[in-house]
């Protein structure tokens, strides 16, 4: 089994990055603009923060905009190596957003929910070069796009996993206590963590360490 890559999400700072990035972390999450959830930070600081990160390390730009137009101007606002989109596209298409920005690579957010999300995901994969699992729920009133500290059903992840030819990473309430079950139950490529590792909503060295053992 190879051992997936870690992101650490909702980074507040460039020393939260730099941190996240000396325990092991290879890709770094930065929160725009959300109707719910935690760490969401500026455009400007999401933009200080990626050009601080050195190669190879990734930066995620996490955008709710659902418009293809709005994803092309959103990052390029903040110059991340990556866009996570969390919520359905809306309007125009992934290959548009390719177009415009092919150097780019493309996330998107499939919310694990129920036996459609499978079909969801096995469609999506088609388009884009990853897919994120969550636990969110898109559907309610005020969307929940993320950051739930939720777990959901890994069986339907597995399933997903197995049914796709491109990376997934695996997202929702996981934890030093969690994850190597996470990771034989899934196999992922890639894990991806918000809460699990920041006491009051602070990025908390001893739990990346211990994460990061478990992880590795």
């Amino acid at each position: 089994m190879n051992r997936p890559r870690v992101k650490i999400c909702c980074i507040s700072s460039i020393k939260e990055a730099q941190m996240a990035i000396s325990y092991g972390a290879s890709a770094l999450g930065l929160v725009g603009k959300m109707p719910s959830g935690p760490g969401p930070i500026s455009d400007e600081l999401i933009y200080q923060i990626s050009q601080s990160v050195p190669p190879p390390i990734a930066t995620f730009l996490l955008t709710s905009e659902t418009k293809a137009q709005e994803i092309i101007k959103h990052q390029q606002a903040v110059k991340t190596n990556t866009i996570q989109i969390v919520d359905a596209l809306s309007e125009g298409t992934y290959s548009e957003i390719k177009a415009a920005i092919p150097s780019v690579k493309l996330v998107q957010v499939i919310h694990v929910i129920d036996e459609s999300s499978v079909d969801e995901a096995i469609e999506i994969s088609q388009h884009v070069d990853a897919l994120l699992l969550d636990s969110g729920n898109p559907n309610l009133k005020v969307k929940e796009l993320g950051g739930t500290g939720r777990v959901h059903n890994w069986q339907l992840s597995r399933k997903i996993r197995e049914s796709i030819d491109i990376p997934l990473f695996l997202a929702g309430g996981l934890k030093a206590e969690n994850v190597k079950a996470a990771i034989e139950e899934v196999e992922p490529f890639g894990l991806d963590l918000c809460s699990g590792v920041r006491t009051n909503g602070e990025l908390d060295p001893k739990k990346l360490e211990v994460f990061f053992s478990n992880v590795y």
